[in-house]
């Protein structure tokens, strides 16, 4: 485990140049030890986690690379999904320790110093509607489609600096209603991560969220502000994210149970606004006012932005700083990185195969299977801000796919050469040096675009 992605692998002999210096440049063996991945015998743990992350570019299942002999590893399956379940292997801190490294070394280098970094805390739907059988499996009500689904919800942190967004780590959240969880968790020993993680993942989204922020706080990940929709902000989470050391931005409801001390008095953000008077014009907002955030005796200053909704004319949206010296456009500004996160969730679900390539019923499996997408998310955005045209997340994800299926391509059309050559010298008396003469002229015959892959390969 401690060498480097190896060059005689029969994995990386088909994998590109840009995804074989994504491994090494930021060391993802390292970062699998670093989080307890490490094999006891047989093949290392980076091979498999390299073919994992290759199989959405192949276009096949697993199942389909072994059944056509395409792509196939040294390995039997039963290898992969032994890896997949491994208790021991922490794949929160595995995602945590690879975005701080590429954040560190190859983002914020580049940035300027009064660059806003921040974090954002959202979930997402992680659908097995069909898979009734899968451990921690619940009913979650889908927002998106208005609908109960069976599956999890996908809690993940991302940073962003506003204009490149990776994936920190995630929680795959059932339900801590035990009425509620179709399946419970398996049996197995209290001091493995694998029961510390099902016991996260059966705790309220808010104090997940806790866990996920202390984890990129220890790992030393830049970021000044949390960002977060109304869905996680309340006066106990904002206490919580201001006392692990974070500025909070977040989104907040308009409901008359939640109430904020305006002017000595505790009241609802409706009746706060109602109290002032409005900007008027073209003004981004419409209102802006200062109050406490009061939770156990303690409070913190605040400063509340009534925004205009776009939408609904007649509406407002409220968001909440705890950074009471920004001005009120640069919270609004702030607050729009939120975005990154949506588009995050856009890719892995259309492009990387989210919760589709995993049919396994190990909560370890899925898990792990998560911190793969993430992976493969964080080498698209890191090419995306490094290359020099403007190709979206997804052309990227196909040119990748593109130049996979041409090294399969030029690994066949080599092997059919080498075999002629091989015949060559066995049936016919020609020397070596007119046979390597013959392989040159014909070298020099194909097309200029096939001969430069050839010889690239």
């Amino acid at each position: 485990m401690n060498k480097s992605i190896t060059q005689d692998t029969q994995n990386d002999n088909q994998i590109s140049k840009t995804i074989r210096r994504f491994f090494v440049r930021f060391h993802i063996s390292s970062a699998l030890k670093s989080a307890n991945a490490y094999k006891t015998k047989g093949f290392s743990v980076v091979e498999v986690f390299q073919y994992l992350f290759l199989l959405v570019f192949s276009n096949r299942s697993m199942y389909m690379n072994l059944l056509t002999g395409r792509n196939t590893p040294a390995f039997a399956k039963d290898t992969v999904y032994r890896f997949m379940k491994m208790v021991q292997i922490n794949w929160i801190r595995f995602t945590t320790i690879l975005s701080g490294r590429i954040i560190r070394e190859a983002i914020v280098p580049l940035d300027s110093e009064d660059r806003a970094n921040v974090l954002i805390i959202d979930d997402s739907m992680f659908e097995r509607n069909r898979s009734k059988k899968v451990e921690l499996l619940t009913k979650v009500y889908d927002h998106a489609k208005h609908a109960y689904k069976f599956g999890f919800r996908m809690l993940t942190l991302g940073w962003s600096d506003g204009s490149t967004f990776l994936p920190v780590n995630s929680v795959l959240l059932s339900s801590e209603n035990k009425r509620n969880r179709i399946n419970e968790a398996a049996a197995m020993d209290k001091r493995t991560v694998g029961y510390k993680r099902r016991q996260l993942s059966m705790q309220k989204g808010t104090n997940v969220m806790l866990e996920l922020l202390k984890y990129a706080k220890s790992a030393a990940i830049p970021a000044k502000y949390v960002l977060f929709d109304s869905w996680f902000s309340s006066p106990s989470s904002i206490h919580a994210v201001k006392g692990i050391g974070y500025e909070v931005i977040a989104m907040v409801k308009k409901t008359p149970k939640m109430f904020f001390r305006y002017n000595g008095e505790d009241m609802p953000l409706t009746a706060i606004c109602s109290k002032n008077k409005k900007r008027r014009g073209r003004s981004r907002y419409l209102l802006s006012v200062m109050v406490d955030v009061v939770k156990d005796g303690k409070t913190i200053p605040a400063k509340v932005v009534y925004v205009r909704n776009r939408n609904k004319r007649k509406e407002y949206l409220c968001i909440i700083s705890t950074d009471t010296g920004l001005d009120e456009n640069e919270i609004i500004r702030i607050y729009g990185k939120r975005w990154g996160i949506e588009v995050f969730f856009k890719v892995c679900k259309s492009y990387l195969h989210l919760s589709k390539e995993c049919r396994a019923i190990s909560y370890d499996a899925m898990t792990a299977h998560t911190a793969v997408v993430f992976t493969r998310y964080m080498m698209l955005s890191l090419e995306s801000r490094e290359s020099n045209d403007e190709r979206s997340l997804g052309e990227l994800f196909l040119y990748f796919s593109d130049e996979m299926s041409d090294i399969t391509w030029i690994q066949a059309f080599q092997l059919l050469l080498q075999m002629f050559r091989e015949l060559l010298a066995d049936n016919l008396d020609i020397a070596d040096d007119k046979i390597d003469a013959l392989v040159d002229a014909f070298m020099d015959a194909v097309p200029a675009l096939l001969k430069s892959k050839l010889q690239a390969a």
